[in-house]
């Protein structure tokens, strides 16, 4: 109802703007546009009159849209120009009116290993898509710099805000549609960018949270890219838990190609493929009753991946494209490592397709429409290797069986329909956003012989568990899921120095009846003086949260009639048998959908011909987060027995959790030295928060954070699991000559909190996250992390005389954690734990990668 109420809002902002507009002379408009579903914003715009007289020079804007005022009737023409992409020139004819939007449309550039900043003068903008503070990574720094597996994502993820991330997960859109992952082969991705206009009411989520994923077009010449990856053990260093460098091995082949359609010169094609093959062990690292137990299991990983896509320019200005993805992934002995045992293995396998449609072109006059839809069906079992029940000695080792049987299928549509209105002084944006309508379907055979926990080894060897959690009953859950969201975004200009942007975004979401959530967003970028070297940007917004199915799933199953859930504390050992009262999962009466306030302000500055330094502050208020309380526990002072006897568990999902975050962050980017071009960032920051979990770790660590006193919530405050105090990443090229040109990525943050808890379960709740008294969540320190990764390469041109142009070779090599720097993780918490303070896991040590590319 809400969302039709605001199309007469809609009509008259636009009709306002208009009627604000209308030019005393002619004016030309027009957008620049890649051959993909984006557009280009911060292109280089010049007006030109026919003998090549440079008469103005703009910056196109978030939308792509540009604009040169108060022209005499002549032929003009418009140039446009943007890193990664060849420059286009058109030519337009002004007479006494304003003629028809221009449509500039920009082909990727035939780059090879050239750093990723352009010899031009870094101009600032102060278009609300032009931050500086934007992280973006075109097809030439991700050829030149250390990327592990070709894994974009992971490496860009170093630079999102955890903080900002979603119940659901890190917000990935391709091409403008919110999907799980790239969708194409990794050379056919051309660019990746985190915090792109980070206030736009476009999104549901800020830039800092979100990666934007921008894949290759078509082309009008056939070109392509073959790649292959290679690791081993013996080049690899021994992990500091394992007694012996394992048996590893890691095979990538992935490619792309892409051409015309036949003689066509307006249908093109593109299609990648990747085979990824890894033999890898997993690591365990316990105690068990005999002492401590050290072994590796072989934990192979295959998966495929196939896409292709045409498009089609349909007349000048319309151009349609679709593209097709086939998955099919595998993973045997998933869950292996640290304190799990062999035997809690599953063997894991996953299965989707997609297709994506996109269209985009002029409606009429100065509307310009972008239509983009995605159509998805998924498949994933996950199967026990061992059927027995499962046994948890808390801080010593997990054995028995994996008790993680479940088949999840997923069907759903995702799509977007954007409009775009640009006139003089104003460009108006508006549109609706569908993220998913899905049929989620969901057969649940977990616990169905238990899982028992004990507190110590002595408890174990004394056959004395304190709780056991069993199922039993109708496991088979399906649902529709519906998030829905729309937004109007108007950027003006108020001066030539001074643009501003405000908007408002509307999202729902169905099963979490809270229908008021309406988000405003608003930006500012000022440029004082006329050189444009300084601009101060400024902005804040509300962006509210969407869970996922994870909790829905919850809801439905756990009724207390369907699937029925069992904890039992102080069970008989063992007893497959064993029933008890039901638990149940429900939704606080007063639950709302949790949001985030983010503000910030900051100041670019162009300090030298190509670099540009950055700093900016971030707050962020997190409100009506969510977490889960069990609202049946015993109540103290005695926890002596459940309120309703008959009943267990009753786990409400509540939004009763708050977030306060603060960051300062500077960075420099662009040619900053005579030898390094990259960027190089430094956050220093402090996050805390009333519940547990990372975000950025999947949407279970948050939703199913209990507190440790089901009634007493006061040592919830404290430090959130993803506080880091600072945060230190540098990325990019060194160049000395001509045959030393390395990548490089160091990252270097301080130590994250964990928990002390007791082991024991002395409320008797079920659960053992016990703290001893006055100790607070999150009051011990982990340790520092540091990185640094490199990559090399040196090309080999077969047509010496075409060079860059010509097919060519590349040989690299790359080594990832080249310090060899021990970076442990998993410190144990528990105070019954042999353990206890130290660390059972680490990241991976050194290891090198040899990789060679073919391209024409």
């Amino acid at each position: 109802m809400k969302a039709v109420l605001t199309l007469p809002l809609l009509v008259a902002v636009i009709s306002s703007a208009a009627a604000q507009t209308s030019p005393p002379k002619p004016v030309v408009t027009g957008l620049v546009l890649d051959p993909t579903e984006a557009s280009v914003a911060g292109a280089r715009v010049s007006l030109r009159r026919a003998d090549g007289t440079v008469l103005a020079i703009t910056t196109s804007d978030a939308a792509g849209a540009f604009q040169f005022e108060r022209l005499a009737p002549g032929t003009y023409k418009i140039g446009a120009e943007h890193e990664g992409f060849q420059p286009a020139t058109m030519q337009t004819r002004v007479g006494l009116r304003s003629p028809a939007s221009v449509i500039i449309r920009l082909n990727v550039a035939e780059v090879r290993s050239e750093v990723s900043v352009t010899e031009r003068a870094a101009e600032l903008s102060t278009d609300p898509a032009a931050n500086r503070d934007t992280v973006a990574l075109n097809r030439r720094a991700l050829d030149d710099l250390p990327i592990f597996d070709q894994d974009y994502v992971g490496t860009m993820s170093r630079f999102l805000d955890p903080g900002s991330v979603s119940t659901g997960g890190v917000t990935i859109l391709v091409d403008g549609v919110e999907s799980s992952r790239a969708g194409v082969s990794a050379s056919a991705i051309q660019e990746i960018k985190i915090n792109n206009d980070p206030y736009s009411a476009e999104y549901p989520r800020p830039g800092r949270s979100r990666i934007d994923i921008i894949t290759k077009p078509g082309s009008s010449a056939f070109h392509g890219t073959f790649n292959f990856i290679f690791r081993d053990y013996h080049l690899n260093a021994r992990d500091p838990f394992a007694l012996r460098r394992p048996f590893e091995q890691r095979r990538i082949f992935e490619g792309s190609l892409t051409g015309p359609v036949g003689r066509s010169k307006k249908m093109s094609f593109l299609v990648s493929a990747n085979r990824e093959e890894e033999d890898l062990r997993a690591i365990v690292f316990a105690e068990g009753v005999s002492g401590v137990i050290q072994t590796t299991v072989l934990a192979p990983a295959r998966n495929t991946e196939i896409s292709g896509s045409l498009t089609r320019q349909v007349g000048e200005e319309h151009l349609i494209s679709i593209r097709g993805l086939y998955t099919d992934r595998a993973i045997r002995n998933q869950g292996v490592g640290g304190f799990n045992l062999p035997e809690v293995a599953t063997n894991f396998e996953d299965r989707e397709d997609m297709i994506f449609f996109n269209h985009r072109g002029p409606i009429t006059g100065k509307f310009y429409n972008m239509f983009r839809f995605l159509v998805a069906r998924q498949h994933t079992p996950t199967t026990s290797v061992n059927p027995g029940p499962k046994t948890v000695v808390l801080g010593a080792f997990s054995g028995g069986g994996a008790q993680g049987d479940r088949l999840q299928t997923e069907n759903h549509i995702a799509f977007n329909e954007i409009v775009v209105w640009s006139g003089q002084k104003h460009t108006v944006r508006f549109g609706i956003n569908v993220p998913d309508i899905s049929r989620r379907g969901l057969d649940d055979n977990t616990n169905t012989s238990g899982t028992y926990t004990f507190s110590s080894l002595a408890d174990y060897r004394a056959l004395h568990p304190f709780s056991l959690v069993r199922q039993s009953g109708n496991g088979h859950v399906v649902f529709i899921e519906k998030v829905l969201g729309g937004f109007v975004q108007e950027e003006f200009k108020v001066r030539p120095n001074l643009q501003v942007a405000i908007g408002l975004r509307y999202d729902w979401q169905n099963y979490f009846h809270d229908n008021n959530n309406v988000a405003p967003r608003g930006s500012f970028a000022y440029a004082p003086g006329g050189s444009r070297k300084t601009v101060i940007r400024g902005g804040s917004g509300i962006f509210f949260d969407r869970t996922g199915p994870q909790p829905i799933f919850d809801l439905i199953r756990y009724d207390g009639y369907r699937l029925l859930q069992y904890v039992i504390t102080n069970p008989v050992y063992p007893d497959l048998n064993a029933v008890g009262p039901t638990s149940v999962v429900r939704l606080d009466p007063a639950v709302k959908l949790p949001y985030l306030v983010q503000f910030g302000a900051g100041i670019e500055r162009q300090i030298a011909n190509s670099t540009t330094l950055t700093l900016s502050y971030f707050g962020t208020r997190g409100v009506n987060l969510f977490r889960s309380r069990d609202v049946n526990a015993p109540p103290p002072p005695g926890y002596l027995a459940r309120p309703d006897p008959l009943s267990s568990v009753w786990r409400q999902i509540e939004s009763s959790a708050d977030m306060i975050a603060h960051s300062l962050e500077a960075g420099v980017r662009g040619n900053v030295t005579r030898y390094f071009t990259g960027m190089i960032q430094y956050i220093l920051g402090r996050a805390y928060n009333s519940t547990g979990g990372n975000p950025a770790m999947g949407p279970r660590s948050t939703l199913n954070s209990f507190p440790a006193n089901n009634y007493d919530l006061s040592g919830e405050w404290a430090r959130a699991d993803f506080d880091q105090r600072h945060r230190f990443n540098l990325l990019g090229t060194i160049t000395t000559g001509r045959y030393f040109k390395l990548g490089v990525a160091v990252s270097l943050y301080s130590g994250q909190p964990y928990t002390m808890t007791t082991g024991r379960d002395d409320n008797h709740d079920g659960l053992a996250n016990d703290r001893p008294a006055g100790v607070a969540r999150n009051s011990l320190q982990g340790p520092a992390y540091a990185d640094t990764d490199v990559h090399w390469s040196r090309d080999f041109y077969f047509v010496r005389a075409k060079k860059e142009k010509g097919p060519m070779a590349t040989l690299g090599m790359d080594a990832f954690n080249l310090l060899n720097h021990p970076n442990y993780a998993g410190y144990v918490g528990v105070l019954s734990s042999p353990f206890f303070g130290k660390p059972v896991a680490a990241f991976p040590t050194r290891r090198l990668q040899a990789s060679v590319r073919f391209r024409f």
